[in-house]
């Protein structure tokens, strides 16, 4: 068992017989930071205290002066330590579904890259979040700010932000100039507008039409199964996404499945093919249309030491022809959405699937936020964001030919002008799909 493992590590690192290691995670109901884990300093990077109920680190924590990754999510901290901001080579920090309230200036360390802070209880960042330059990733879904810091505006490196589930009165329009955003959710605010009201809703489902099989995945903001769909004209097969209530890493999973029927059908989208009637528990859920089993998913997420970018597995290459299709399919299906008022917020190749042919098929809309209620010029900006991120996966795709074969000049010239760090001279999704045609 996993917590009997874990009280193992525990009396082994008391025993010191841990000496020399690299990472560590205990999970076993502690209320003290075990004061053993400072014989590491010599050598920890990555410490995982996740699940606990610490709240308080010790002022000397900072012993750990290797350390790169710690995790203290599910634990009791009401505040940020502000001994984190002494460690030297902390990069990444996680404190989800805590309790904190609080973030002293001091406690962010200064080479931080990664900050996780979903499911607290926030009202302020502070200022000094803008003098941490190599920010890349901040993730403040399911807090209560109400605003955001204009110094935020000074990490020039930001690429994912996460502000959705809050208490945001406006949305803060500077982040529409910051030079590298690419992945941004915002759903759930005070200033959200609910989807066009004339956005047809799928049929109702009713729940015992639907004969549930394997469970085909899970995730912050439900499971999908396999399921067998009754009734008249409709045995066959389709894929079922019961929501859970709580708030995810993303944001609210009622807003992921507003957005997900605003986005309509499209030949590269996991369709929707009606709403769960009467489930059992009370639950919202979709039936979607089943994805056939040739399809794989195009890459992996991000590791930690690639922040923002996927993974792809080693040894994989695609043709020109291969890339070309893809992000055909996918700039084709990201117009569709602008059109339909749906701004994606996860462009990423984990996101993507495709099959022999390379066809490709997006869906998880859990960071999806609908454009309701902004004006045009916003709606526009807010769709230059979202090209970066296509130019990252275009890049990334482009770096997978095999070397024999060179960038073409075309291609390449359009992920420039993707990535461009001015958002207003990025490509429209239009333009971009004439000039892949």
């Amino acid at each position: 068992m996993k917590g009997v493992s874990e009280m193992k590590t525990l009396e082994t690192l008391r025993a010191g017989r841990l000496v020399g290691s690299t990472e560590l995670r205990i999970c076993a109901d502690l209320e003290e930071f075990p004061r053993e884990i400072l014989d590491l300093a010599d050598t920890l990077e990555i410490l995982d205290l996740s699940g606990n109920r610490l709240s308080a680190l010790p002022d000397d924590f900072c012993r750990l002066r290797k350390l790169r990754i710690v995790f203290f999510s599910l634990n009791r901290f009401e505040e940020l330590p502000q001994v984190l901001g002494k460690c030297p080579n902390l990069e990444m920090i996680g404190f989800k579904s805590c309790r904190i309230r609080k973030i002293d200036g001091d406690a962010l360390p200064p080479r931080l890259r990664w900050l996780i802070l979903t499911d607290n209880q926030l009202e302020e960042l502070p200022a000094s979040i803008g003098d941490r330059p190599r920010l890349q990733k901040l993730m403040l879904a399911g807090n209560r700010l109400r605003s955001l810091p204009m110094e935020l505006s000074n990490c020039r490196n930001l690429e994912l932000l996460r502000i959705s589930a809050n208490q945001l009165d406006a949305f803060p329009t500077w982040l529409l100039d910051m030079p590298r955003l690419s992945w941004l959710a915002w759903s759930g605010n005070p200033f959200c507008t609910s989807t066009n009201s004339d956005i047809d809703l799928p049929p109702e489902i009713d729940w015992k039409s639907l004969e549930l099989e394997e469970v085909l995945g899970s995730g912050a903001s439900g499971v999908i199964s396999k399921a067998h769909l009754s009734g008249t004209d409709k045995n066959r097969h389709v894929a079922v996404k019961v929501f859970k209530g709580t708030v995810t890493s993303d944001g609210y999973p009622a807003d992921e499945m507003a957005a997900c029927i605003a986005a309509g059908h499209h030949p590269n989208l996991v369709n929707v093919e009606g709403r769960v009637a009467n489930h059992p528990e009370a639950r919202h859920g979709l039936v979607l249309s089943l994805i056939p089993p040739h399809y794989r998913n195009l890459a992996g997420p991000p590791s930690y030491a690639t922040c923002t970018r996927d993974v792809f597995t080693v040894g994989t290459a695609f043709t020109t022809e291969q890339i070309l299709s893809i992000v055909r399919g996918v700039a084709s299906l990201c117009a569709h959405l602008h059109e339909r008022g749906v701004n994606h917020g996860d462009l990423y190749a984990h996101n993507i699937l495709v099959d022999d042919h390379a066809h490709a098929l997006a869906g998880d809309f859990g960071a999806a936020s609908v454009l309701t209620g902004f004006d045009p010029s916003a709606r526009l900006a807010l769709q230059r964001l979202e090209v970066r991120a296509f130019g990252c996966l275009l890049d990334d795709l482009l770096r997978l030919l095999p070397a024999a074969f060179p960038v073409p000049e075309s291609l390449g010239a359009l992920r420039d002008a993707c990535l461009s760090e001015t958002p207003a001279s990025r490509p429209l999704f239009s333009e971009i799909l004439s000039q892949l045609s």
